[in-house]
């Protein structure tokens, strides 16, 4: 028999908490480069009609591939921001603006040393900082006079990516601080409506291991056993120094980003080679914390702007093209309400290249669309998120009822992450086989909506996500899992992971609506108010 979840709500009682969603502000994208391609471009239309998301973020701004800067024979400097213009332009167009990060450095300005990703980006200092500051500034000053400053003033202007990690930056943590400084200064006194902040590190590790001058973690060892993990204290890398800086020397903080993997590991594994997951409960965790450190800080009313977030920090971990990866969104992103402004997925899309082009459709690439413009389930997740209204009338462990504060509609998302998993769902790297482990854990529940307080007759549709239903790797699978996939292959797919549960119900002349639905592990249920709307 199975176990039984219900969510009970009055669609006329009053709200148990209000919140603005934090999943929607922002979405992640590789390069600057890459959104300069078409399908880059139809994919990122794509998830801001579906799922909702107003900015997309991305890495490489500066980079030589986007021609902004270039030091002449005679010493003189060439500021070209045409490839900016063109991305910028459409980006706009489709009704997302940039969240702007400032990096790496161009060619001609970084300081001599290694490079980071395929396309070799340049993430060493600059070895002048006035001239760093001088690009800055014209950047800033080009935008504004290009789209006016009623329009920028709504951007975010974020400083580097990751200079806690040394292939992110080939300097010191006063270093970056020096930039950091130079380059607020200069964007304040562009305007002082427009919004600067940082120091965008990552990741949260373990309290009093990492307070060093570099911090570079490769020199740490973590813990030995995942058990080990939640008995830890986990907090922000330098946020506190960074915070304590800009307090001593007057700078401006309008919003802190740091990256809240839920990971024992960054990018170099703490130099033990593990890639542990930790609680499941780490993300909504580590968002509370930075909640409190922020309020109890120098810079109580800066905004918290998370800018890079998935269930692992790998780029071919094959746990990101199935079911769990979606459960897991949902349920991080529902337990977190209210602690921050935003929470940015990595990434919208697979076209993406730090360490190449992905050899395969599903290689377990950042993206909720996979590079041939099929959607995943963790798309699905977010389009889901997205109907979600801002008044919660009913919360449970697993989703919750809501209320659209200005039309009335109720809408429901419920969610089956198996009690099994104590874990964020955990890594598959090298193969799939702990992926299908993962997915295989768990026994189906009954999951029941009851609302009442409605008008006779109004309507509702329900969706349900799992493993037969929108799910477009299983649907690949079912197909014999070919490779490369036809062109006929690729139609199918995309049908396949549109083709949800569908349902729609009436609500009973007593006003009361019921649904019951089996859910299996990992499958997403949801109930979304049709018609009529008061």
């Amino acid at each position: 028999m199975n176990h039984t979840i219900t969510f009970a709500a009055d669609a006329q009682g009053p709200a148990i908490k209000t919140y603005r969603p934090h999943w929607s502000p922002c979405v992640g994208a590789g390069r600057a480069a890459e959104a300069l391609r078409a399908g880059w471009m139809e994919q990122l239309a794509l998830v801001h009609r579906e799922c909702g998301f107003e900015r997309v973020r991305f890495h490489g701004l500066f980079h030589d591939d986007m021609f902004v800067y270039r030091q002449n024979a005679d010493g003189s400097v060439t500021y070209n921001f045409q490839y900016v213009d063109e991305i910028f332009d459409r980006l706009l167009d489709l009704g997302v603006r940039p969240f702007i990060e400032l990096g790496f450095c161009p060619g001609d300005l970084a300081r001599p040393s290694e490079t980071v990703f395929w396309w070799k980006g340049h993430s060493a200092p600059p070895t002048d900082f006035g001239k760093w500051g001088e690009l800055v500034r014209r950047f800033a000053e080009h935008v504004v006079a290009r789209y006016g400053i009623d329009e920028v003033a709504n951007w975010y202007f974020e400083v580097w990516n990751e200079p806690n990690l040394e292939p992110f930056w080939h300097g010191t943590k006063s270093e970056y601080f020096k930039l950091y400084q130079v380059s607020a200064e200069v964007i304040k006194a562009v305007d002082p409506r427009l919004k600067v902040g940082g120091p965008s590190t990552s990741n949260f590790v373990p309290d009093g291991r990492f307070d060093g001058e570099t911090e570079n973690l490769s020199e740490h060892k973590t813990v030995t056993a995942a058990k080990d993990l939640d008995a830890l204290e986990w907090k922000p890398v330098w946020l506190d120094d960074f915070l304590a800086f800009c307090a001593e020397n007057h700078l401006p903080v309008d919003f802190v980003s740091v990256h809240p993997y839920p990971t024992d590991w960054a990018l170099d594994e703490h130099g033990t080679g593990m890639k542990l997951t930790r609680g499941v409960d780490a993300t909504p965790q580590d968002l509370q914390l930075l909640r409190a450190i922020m309020d109890a800080g120098a810079f109580p009313d800066a905004e918290i702007h998370l800018t890079e977030w998935n269930c692992s920090s790998s780029p071919r971990d094959f746990t990101h093209d199935y079911l769990q990866a979606a459960t897991y969104v949902a349920k991080a992103n529902i337990d977190s309400i209210g602690y921050v402004d935003s929470l940015s997925f990595w990434t919208f899309t697979d076209i993406f290249e730090e360490s190449g082009a992905g050899d395969t459709a599903f290689h377990g690439g950042f993206g909720m669309v996979n590079f041939q413009g099929i959607p995943k389930p963790t798309f699905h997740a977010y389009r889901l998120l997205n109907t979600l209204g801002g008044e919660v009338l009913a919360r449970s462990g697993n989703g919750m009822v809501t209320r659209d504060p200005q039309t009335g509609r109720l809408a429901a998302l419920a969610y089956h992450y198996p009690p099994e998993v104590a874990q964020t769902v955990p890594g598959s790297f090298d193969s799939r086989a702990v992926a299908e482990q993962t997915l295989a854990m768990g026994s189906p529940v009954e999951m029941v909506i009851e609302l009442t307080g409605l008008a006779p007759g109004t309507e509702f549709v329900v969706e349900r996500v799992d493993r037969d239903h929108g799910d477009a790797l299983s649907a690949w699978k079912r197909m014999g899992s070919p490779d490369p996939i036809s062109r006929e292959q690729t139609r199918q797919l995309k049908e396949a992971a549109r083709a949800t549960a569908v349902q729609t119900c009436c609500v009973a002349h007593d006003g009361t609506l019921r649904i019951a639905r089996t859910l299996e592990p990992w499958g997403l249920l949801s109930l979304l108010q049709t018609t009529p709307f008061p």
